[in-house]
Parts: C-alpha cells; sequence; structure tokens
C-alpha cells in the first residue's frame, strides 16, 4: 500500500455516499471522491460538490495532494463540436449562495503524474485552497475504475 494511502487506510470501508461534508469558512464540501485508477495510469481525477453558503463569492484556486508531482483545477467544455478538457488557471468561481458540482464531464480536479495506483477504497488526501475561506484537507474516498462503473460492476 502506497505511503500516502497508509495513513488514511482507516476510512477506506467507508461508503462514498456516506463521507460527512466538510466546512471550512462559508465553504461545505460534499460527497468528495476519486476513481480508482489502472497499473501505470498517469492521472486521476477529483468530484465533489462545492456550496458556498455566504454573501460573498469565492474561488477555488489550487488543489495539492501527495499522490501525483500536481494537483489542477480543470473543466471539460464543448468547442465547436469537440469536447475539450482545460486546466482553469485562475481558479473556479464559487459564487456566494450557490452549489458548484465538480463531476466527471465537467469541473474536478485533475491529479498528473500519479505516484502510484489508487486502489477501490483507498482515502486520498487532498488540499483544497480557497481564495477567502483558506486551506482545507480532506479524504476522496476511491470508488471503482471509470471502466468498471461504465460496464455496471
Amino acid at each position: 500500500m502506497p505511503a500516502w494511502a497508509q495513513a488514511t487506510a482507516s476510512h477506506a470501508d467507508a461508503p462514498l455516499q456516506d463521507a460527512a461534508p466538510v466546512t471550512i469558512g462559508a465553504i461545505e464540501i460534499s460527497g468528495a471522491f476519486t476513481r480508482a485508477t489502472l497499473p501505470n495510469a498517469p492521472v486521476a481525477g477529483g468530484f465533489m460538490t462545492i456550496t458556498n453558503t455566504g454573501t460573498e463569492d469565492d474561488r477555488l484556486v489550487g488543489v495539492e495532494t501527495g499522490i501525483a508531482k500536481e494537483g489542477q483545477i480543470h473543466e471539460m467544455a464543448m468547442e465547436g463540436d469537440v469536447m475539450k478538457m482545460r486546466q482553469l488557471t485562475d481558479g473556479l468561481l464559487i459564487p456566494a449562495g450557490e452549489s458548484v458540482s465538480l463531476a466527471p464531464g465537467g469541473y474536478h480536479l485533475m491529479f498528473m503524474g500519479l505516484n502510484a495506483a489508487i486502489a477501490e477504497g483507498d482515502a486520498v488526501p487532498v488540499t483544497l485552497i480557497f481564495e477567502k475561506a483558506g486551506t482545507i484537507t480532506l479524504d476522496l474516498m476511491a470508488g471503482g475504475t471509470a471502466a468498471s462503473q461504465a460496464m455496471g460492476h
């Protein structure tokens, strides 16, 4: 088991939907998860819902994790007839009083240059950096691979 997974292995068997929301300032994060990766996969994604309960907009400006060389904030968007992924170098706006979903096929976190495979059930520690609310570290619980989910496993 990779060192980053050993520190949080006690949470590894918790169901994804049972993860308690975490709060920092006016920001509430719920439903945080990642997917297991195949051996030698170079990247992984992170997903969650971020709710801003405050009266001022905030912005997710950074993501860090020990499982990869770099964490980035991305979006998938249609450009003409082509779906493209791009890094949001200015971060992701979380409007006051609204929720933003980070989900497959939309906004998401990218973990580039994985140090090891992510196994189903792993708890992957990730640090999110918000412009106003500050910095918070939480575990993304690893569900099945995208391939296993697509096949109904």
